[in-house]
């Protein structure tokens, strides 16, 4: 409410009534309250926030770890595992393993400590059997065929397979042995990280992470051998020789089963790089092999050296 006066000099006075004064005051003082009041809230909110962001880490960690734990599928039942490995060898197709293969490798992989790392060479008829009885651990397939790799990966997402080059034929096995035998000391060590390696057998363009884990069970199945001019397993049996030696931790053992071993390339390689002391099995087209960490100053593969004979032209057989 305004007062006004005149005065004899025509000038206007106006005078305040004193609520409004009163008033103005007040509103400070709620305007004061009010921002004290925020202020408070913000810094108790950043304090709680603070405290709730740091502590639960390691709550998060403990639940997700049990969460894990209690999500990770129960093994496969014996009952389950013997008809997979049943249907699986009903065929009368010349290029699937036998009943008696497949079993002895089903029975390897039932004995590996969960989780289990399989590296196999080769894709195959039994490429899903695989996958299915490492039930809970980490598959890996190696093939020379990148289309039939890409296809393979593009109809069975669930399946973790890379492609390679391999540089070597059967009919070069005499040159390539003596080769290993020349570069022990050096290139071809029994103990090396092979993705850094120039060894001629020795694969080294298989991605950084394969070579840092440390294998379980190696199969070889590939690649093709069974022409001279094929690329043969040389490369597949020596690379499971080095990556089986050169294990970094866990289980000091690392099982290596090889295909196909009445042939002549499988034997002499085996021989060379995963040596007679260490076969445990050879059963119809199946050798097993239990190859152990090595001291990494090791500067040969085998304790008894072999003279093995290689024939200068052998005839392959399929």
């Amino acid at each position: 409410m305004k007062n006004t006066i005149n005065t004899n000099t025509n000038t206007k006075l106006i005078l305040l009534h004193p609520y409004i004064q009163k008033q103005g005051g007040s509103n400070r003082l709620w305007l004061l309250a009010f921002a004290s009041f925020f202020t408070v809230a913000f810094l108790l909110t950043f304090i709680y926030t603070r405290e709730h962001s740091i502590i639960p880490k390691t709550v998060v960690t403990a639940v997700s770890t049990v969460s894990t734990t209690s999500i990770s599928s129960p093994p496969l039942s014996k009952t389950l595992v013997k008809a997979l490995v049943h249907y699986a060898s009903r065929s009368n197709d010349t290029d699937r393993m036998s009943y008696t293969d497949i079993k002895q490798i089903s029975d390897v992989l039932r004995q590996c400590p969960s989780p289990c790392n399989f590296l196999i060479f080769g894709l195959t008829h039994e490429t899903l059997l695989w996958q299915a009885l490492n039930h809970n651990g980490r598959t890996v397939f190696i093939d020379e065929n990148r289309y039939y790799a890409a296809y393979m990966e593009e109809k069975f997402p669930e399946i973790e397979v890379y492609d390679v080059q391999y540089s070597t034929k059967i009919s070069e096995l005499k040159e390539l042995v003596t080769l290993v035998r020349q570069q022990v000391h050096n290139e071809c060590r029994p103990v090396q990280n092979l993705l850094f390696s120039d060894c001629k057998l020795g694969l080294n363009d298989l991605p950084n992470q394969l070579y840092e884990l440390d294998w379980d069970i190696i199969l070889v199945d590939g690649p093709r051998g069974y022409w001279p001019e094929g690329p043969g397993r040389m490369s597949a049996i020596f690379t499971a020789g080095v990556l089986a030696r050169s294990k970094k931790g866990g289980n000091h053992k690392t099982h290596v089963l090889v295909h196909d071993f009445n042939r002549e390339v499988e034997r002499v390689c085996t021989d060379e790089f995963l040596c007679r002391e260490n076969m445990v099995k050879s059963k119809d087209l199946l050798g097993h092999f239990v190859l152990e960490r090595m001291d990494g100053s090791s500067t040969q593969f085998c304790q008894n050296n072999y003279t093995t004979k290689v024939a200068a032209s052998s005839s392959f057989s399929s």
